[in-house]
């Protein structure tokens, strides 16, 4: 089935050129490419185009789940009869194995795993295999083991009517398959046996098999709704995928054992020979201990870090990854990284952030060696393994052009013909009277102001002394709760406030159409969050509305000012020069502010008065942490990830006190 792209927008603009030119480029064998696209310009909507254009499976990755999750709506939204699936981390709790030599503490892996983002990743890896219009959007969950994509292939089970098959070997299959059997308690991931009729609830979908035999033979295959038991198909064959991503074949396991137990032998004497005996001892028990879980239930917690003997890999060989799944179809396939300036870095900090806290499990004789090779591809692997990429930002690092042989295609015009922001240099002297007028000014036309500090006590003391001279403003930094940050951004369009002062608002993502000032206090001031990339990144917050401007409070220019603001200058005259010679009128972004899944702000601090023995008994505490659970779990089926972060912690505090 190709690629079909439904939208009521046609390509405008600069992208146009940009499609056919990223297009080409892709034809042409180039392995990589820019496009640099001015926040607004339709960046999503132009690689909607390429990818139809090119009907090719297409990975597309970026830096944090909301980004993932706001993405995976749009590509859904243009491509309504296609595959588009989510792969992100799915866990909503997650506590890796640790060990703190100094206080000698052993932490043992805790997580929670969310049921639906556990489907929607079976589904991605289901969905690649088996459908070559396959989108799948991602975030760095992407370069971690995930297990070999052959044993996960080799496993999948095709049924098929009149198929000679006993009831007792279809469990047994089931089995293998990692379904468990309830009878009961029928969910996703599990079957259920009544008589000759056996149902499957797939794993991957919100379906049921329902296979009716007959003197040991299929006689029926239906697809059946789980909500209300409607039956949506009867069919003549179908394929069962695996429950879980990590499948273990029981045939390999004698083999695997005795290389276990090989590699165990060695590392107890080397522990032995250091003098470390408590830690030989420790190793050796608990190796014993999972080898014996593994060959009772085919599971162990942990099971990941034994990973390397089950896939066949030499010890230091890279893990299989979600990349590897692309590549077993044989198909050639588009990668797409988002925001590269902010995802590439984080590829390059993942291998070594896993590797120090696995030394001093492995040195204290908690893991064998082998836990080094349950990892995230090194970023040599990871760009080893990719073949044509467009890296995606409105500021791309060096990296990725150097990356890309200077192949940088360019979109910087807005469908809305709004430009990028005017640029006012100001002395630091008496810059904060000034910067009140500069308020006053803005707010009379009902819009709201930015202003950047360098640090949280200059953003509390700023906001304090706004507040003194009857100004709406609120501060923002790093010690207010996610929920939170949101709300005080909702409330600033809506109007409760007319100015947030904070530090780093150039989070990617944050789209606020009433703001049309920014200022940049101390924008002289070398460093990361006066970078270049950053102050082009804080200009673009201003690039919503046809009348906005920045102001760089500064008593000289740094190599990083003058950088922006050449850039934000040449495209500010790419801009008008296009609306000019398409007698374009530019009109503001209007946008329309979401609902909250969650009305109550109240933070862990605000349940405290509920723990009280007299006022919350036990079976009251439950009700809330039930009715909790349900609001989290809601929070994810909607991608709403850091709501559900705030209800999980919610949770744990109350299950603690």
């Amino acid at each position: 089935m190709r690629f079909e792209l439904v939208s009521r927008f046609m390509p405008t603009g600069d992208q146009p050129e940009a499609i056919e030119k990223l297009t080409n480029n892709i034809l042409g064998k180039k392995p990589f490419q820019v496009l640099l696209g001015v926040t607004g310009s339709g960046k999503t909507f132009t690689i909607s185009n390429v990818i139809q254009n090119l009907n090719i499976p297409t990975l597309v990755m970026t830096h944090n789940k909301t980004l993932a999750g706001q993405l995976y709506q749009e590509f859904r939204d243009f491509f309504p009869k296609n595959a588009v699936s989510y792969f992100v981390s799915y866990y909503d709790y997650y506590q890796p194995e640790a060990y703190i030599p100094t206080t000698d503490t052993y932490i043992a892996k805790e997580t929670e795993i969310n049921e639906e983002i556990d489907k929607l990743r079976l589904a991605a890896t289901t969905n690649i295999l088996t459908r070559p219009d396959t989108i799948v959007v991602a975030s760095v969950s992407a370069i971690y083991n995930l297990g070999s994509p052959k044993e996960y292939g080799k496993f999948a089970m095709e049924i098929a009517q009149g198929v000679k098959l006993s009831r007792e070997a279809l469990m047994d299959r089931l089995l293998d398959l990692q379904y468990s059997r309830n009878d009961y308690a029928f969910k996703r991931s599990t079957f259920r046996a009544r008589g000759e009729t056996i149902e499957v609830y797939l794993g991957y979908e919100d379906k049921l098999i329902r296979i009716t035999l007959n003197d040991n033979s299929i006689a029926k295959i239906e697809s059946v709704d789980p909500l209300n038991g409607n039956i949506i198909e009867d069919r003549k064959w179908t394929m069962i995928y695996p429950a879980k991503h990590y499948i273990t074949d029981r045939s390999s396991y004698e083999d695997v054992f005795e290389q276990i137990r090989r590699d165990l032998a060695a590392r107890v004497k080397e522990l032995k020979d250091m003098g470390k005996l408590m830690e030989a001892e420790r190793l050796s028990k608990r190796t014993e201990y999972d080898i014996k879980m593994i060959k009772q239930i085919g599971y162990v917690n942990g099971i990941e870090n034994y990973s390397r003997y089950f896939d066949g890999r030499a010890p230091g060989q890279p893990p299989f990854t979600l990349l590897d799944y692309f590549e077993e179809t044989g198909r050639p396939w588009l990668l797409i990284i988002d925001e590269s300036h902010m995802t590439i870095p984080q590829i390059r900090g993942m291998f070594q952030g896993d590797l120090s806290r696995k030394k001093l499990l492995v040195e204290y004789g908690f893991r064998l060696p082998s836990a080094f090779d349950n990892r995230p591809l090194t970023f040599d692997e990871f760009i080893s393994r990719v073949k044509q990429t467009i890296f995606l930002s409105a500021t791309p690092n060096e990296w990725e052009i150097k990356k890309s042989n200077n192949n940088v295609v360019e979109q910087l015009i807005r469908p809305t013909g709004v430009v990028d922001p005017e640029i006012e240099i100001k002395p630091t002297e008496g810059q904060v009277e000034d910067l009140i007028k500069e308020i006053e000014k803005t707010t009379k036309k009902k819009e709201r102001v930015l202003v950047i500090t360098l640090t949280k006590r200059m953003a509390e003391d700023l906001t304090y002394y706004l507040e003194d001279h009857g100004i709406k403003v609120q501060y923002l930094h790093s010690e207010i709760d996610t929920l939170q940050r949101q709300d005080i951004l909702d409330e600033l369009r809506e109007g409760k406030y007319d100015v947030v002062v904070g530090i780093n608002l150039l989070r990617e993502g944050l789209d606020l159409p009433e703001v049309s000032l920014v200022a940049i206090m101390d924008a002289d001031r070398e460093g990361f969050l006066r970078s270049k990339t950053s102050l082009i990144q804080i200009m673009g917050r201003a690039a919503r509305r046809i009348e906005s401007k920045v102001i760089l409070y500064a008593d000289g220019i740094t190599g990083s000012m003058k950088g922006a603001m050449e850039e934000v200058d040449r495209r500010r005259k790419r801009q008008l020069e296009y609306n000019k010679k398409h007698g374009i009128t530019p009109r503001s972004i209007e946008k329309e502010i979401r609902a909250k899944l969650v009305q109550k702000k109240e933070t862990i601090e605000d349940l405290k008065p509920l723990l009280a023995k007299e006022v919350l008994l036990p079976d009251e505490k439950e009700k809330v942490i039930k009715r909790l659970r349900r609001d989290m779990m809601d929070a994810a089926k909607l991608l709403d990830f850091e709501t559900a972060a705030l209800l999980r912690d919610k949770i744990k505090y109350l299950r603690q006190h």
